[in-house]
C-alpha cells in the first residue's frame, strides 16, 4: 500500500529567515483559554479554571472525577490542551444538589495542577464552545534575520494566518494519516484511535487543498462560487462571485473563504471553487473514499484565521517572546512556522 509523506506546506509571506528553540521548558509554551461564555455562578454543574502542568487533559479530567467521586463522562471540557505546556483551562463536574461548588479542590493542587477558581452553570462545559486561546510562547536559541522576522510578524498582524491544521494533527512522521489508509483498508482500530486517524485524513486532505491556493494566492481572496466563513464563527454563506461587500469584508477579515473537511453530503461550493476543491480530492481518492465510507459528514473550515493582539519583542539577542491569540481550532504552530524553522516537526 502506497505511503503518504505530510509535505512542506507553502507559505504565505515567504520561507522563514530564522531558527530557534520550541518548547525548551513548559514556561516557554503556556496557553490560556477564552470561554464562548461567561458562566452564571448557579447551576448543577462546577466549572473550574485549571492550570496544568506536563500532564494532558484526559489525565485531569480522570483526577477530578475520582476527587468528586463521580464518573468520567460527568466531567467536560471544550478542548484537549498540549502536555508539553503549560495550559490554563476549563472543565466542569456534575454535582447537582451538593453544597457550594462542591468538595475541596485546593486538596488537588500540586507543581502539576492548580486550581485557579470554580464557580456554577446550569450546563456541562462541550466541546468547542471556546472563542478561541491566548498564547504567550518563548523562542529560544534564535537566530537570523531580525528584518525579515519583523516583517512577517507585521504581515501575520494586519493579514493574518492560512489556516493549517498543525503537525500534531498527523502524529509523528504523519503517521496517522497512513493509519487512516491502513484502516480504510480493514486494519482493526479502536474506538479512540479510528476518530483520530479520521480526523487525520480530512486535515490533510484540507491542508492540501488550502497549500493549493497558498500558491495561487487565493486563500485570503474570493473564487467564484465560494463559501465564506464568518470570522470566530462557523456560520457560512454562498455566493456565486464575489461583490463590493465582499471584497470589502475579505479585506477587513469580518469573513473568510472556506475549503471542505471532506465526508458525505452534498457540494457547498461551484464553479472555480468546486473545480479547486474536486482536484485535490481527485488526487487521493483512498482517502475520500474512505472518509465517506466511514460516515463522516462534509464540513467547511475558514482558509484564513485572524491572528489577534499579535506583539513580539526580543528578551535577549536569542530569545524571542511571542503573545497573541487565535480563534478555537486553529493552530499556534501555524503562526510560527511562518516565522521560525523550529526543528522539531512531528
Amino acid at each position: 500500500m502506497p505511503t503518504i509523506e505530510i509535505p512542506v506546506w507553502p507559505y504565505a509571506y515567504g520561507p522563514p529567515a530564522s531558527t530557534g528553540t520550541l518548547r525548551t521548558l513548559p514556561e516557554d509554551f503556556i496557553v490560556t483559554e477564552q470561554l464562548a461564555f461567561e458562566p452564571s455562578g448557579e447551576g448543577e454543574h462546577v466549572f473550574l479554571f485549571i492550570e496544568k502542568k506536563g500532564e494532558n487533559t484526559d489525565y485531569i479530567a480522570r483526577i477530578l472525577a475520582r476527587h468528586a467521586n463521580v464518573r468520567q463522562r460527568d466531567i467536560g471540557y471544550a478542548g484537549l490542551k498540549d502536555r508539553h505546556a503549560i495550559t490554563r483551562q476549563w472543565f466542569s463536574v456534575w454535582l447537582p444538589g451538593k453544597p457550594g461548588n462542591g468538595p475541596d479542590w485546593a486538596a488537588l493542587n500540586s507543581g502539576q495542577l492548580q486550581v485557579l477558581h470554580s464557580t456554577r452553570h446550569a450546563r456541562k462545559l462541550k466541546r468547542g464552545v471556546l472563542a478561541g486561546n491566548q498564547f504567550n510562547i518563548t523562542v529560544r536559541n534564535w537566530q537570523g534575520d531580525a528584518d525579515t522576522l519583523t516583517r512577517q510578524l507585521a504581515q501575520i498582524k494586519a493579514n493574518g494566518i492560512p489556516n493549517y491544521y498543525g503537525e500534531q494533527r498527523f502524529g509523528h512522521n504523519g503517521q496517522n494519516v497512513n493509519k487512516a489508509l491502513a484502516m480504510f483498508q480493514g486494519a482493526k482500530t479502536g474506538r479512540e484511535q479510528r476518530s483520530l486517524y479520521l480526523s487525520a485524513a480530512r486535515s490533510f486532505l484540507f491542508n492540501q487543498l488550502l497549500a493549493g491556493r497558498v500558491r495561487s494566492q487565493t486563500w485570503n481572496q474570493a473564487l467564484s462560487g465560494d463559501t465564506y466563513v464568518f470570522d470566530r464563527s462557523n456560520s457560512c454563506f454562498k455566493s456565486a462571485l464575489a461583490d463590493d461587500d465582499i471584497i470589502r469584508r475579505l479585506n477587513t477579515g469580518d469573513i473568510h473563504p472556506s475549503g471542505v473537511l471532506w465526508g458525505k453530503g452534498h457540494a457547498d461550493v461551484a464553479d472555480t471553487a468546486l473545480q479547486t476543491e474536486q482536484a485535490i480530492i481527485a488526487a487521493y481518492p483512498e482517502l475520500a473514499d474512505g472518509l465517506i465510507a466511514a460516515g463522516a459528514d462534509r464540513n467547511r473550515r475558514a482558509l484564513r484565521a485572524n491572528v489577534f493582539d499579535l506583539a513580539w519583542k526580543f528578551i535577549s539577542a536569542d530569545v524571542l517572546e511571542l503573545n497573541f491569540s487565535l480563534p478555537a481550532g486553529s493552530y499556534a504552530t501555524a503562526v510560527l512556522r511562518e516565522i521560525v524553522d523550529y526543528g522539531d516537526k512531528q
